[in-house]
């Protein structure tokens, strides 16, 4: 990892209607617009849906590397995000966010510690702290069918 501070830059480009153009240096672009609760067409990522996809892939990422130093052995995680954006003292703004999370891991792998090692990952992700949201982890142990493999080197 380099040292902090990182920086980080991204843009937006848009005419008076329609689509707005996301850009990042070396990304390829991406196409948004606002969600049908806010009178969009839906069929796009907006920021409500990017900002989720955010704290889902921002976990994955997070869990990997801690998953990684304590050389916990897993196979998949599968991670979605759901929010709620209310209007609080006129002011509009996610409330609530709640991460599923699905881990599955090889026979003889410790539930316990890879749940623990999890909620770890939830409780230092980068862009979950950044949000003033009150935050959940839903999550769920799944273990392989197999051999008592052990933990050993992560995989993933």
């Amino acid at each position: 990892m380099q040292p902090f501070p990182h920086r980080y830059t991204a843009s937006a480009t848009a005419g008076e209607s329609g689509e707005v153009v996301l850009e990042g240096p070396g990304l390829p672009s991406l196409a948004s617009e606002p969600p049908l609760e806010f009178d969009g067409p839906g069929d796009k990522w907006s920021p409500e849906t990017l900002l989720l996809a955010a704290v889902a892939d921002c976990l994955v990422l997070t869990f990997r590397a801690i998953a990684r130093a304590s050389q916990l052995r897993w196979s998949h995680l599968e991670c979605s995000a759901d929010g709620t954006v209310d209007r609080i003292d006129r002011v509009t703004r996610f409330t609530e966010l709640t991460v599923h999370a699905t881990l599955r891991v090889p026979a003889g792998t410790s539930e316990e510690r890879a749940l623990r090692l999890l909620q770890k990952a939830e409780e230092t992700c980068l862009v979950t702290r950044s949000l003033n949201a009150t935050s959940h982890l839903d999550a769920r142990i799944e273990v392989e069918e197999g051999e008592d493999e052990g933990e050993g080197a992560a995989t993933g």
